[in-house]
């Protein structure tokens, strides 16, 4: 699959995840969500899928580090 197709399904991804965020209001699933669209952004729009690892691990990291503050906060 050519680079262009791979983007374009990133992007209709994207689409249905924001809909899906938008649509079910609930605090979790918004959360699970997000937590989703942070990889897809990571993996497709910032191709670090073959990356070095150390940039994935902390670009996918971040969103548990956020996740971690939110459930801190709230508890």
């Amino acid at each position: 699959m050519n680079s262009s197709v791979r983007l374009w399904l990133c992007w209709a991804g994207l689409m249905v995840l924001s809909l899906g965020t938008v649509w079910s209001g609930a605090a979790g699933v918004v959360v699970l969500l997000a937590m989703v669209k942070g990889w897809v952004i990571v993996d497709g729009f910032m191709e670090l899928r073959h990356g070095p690892w150390k940039w994935r691990v902390a670009m996918l990291g971040w969103g548990l580090v956020v996740l971690a503050g939110i459930v801190g906060l709230s508890a």
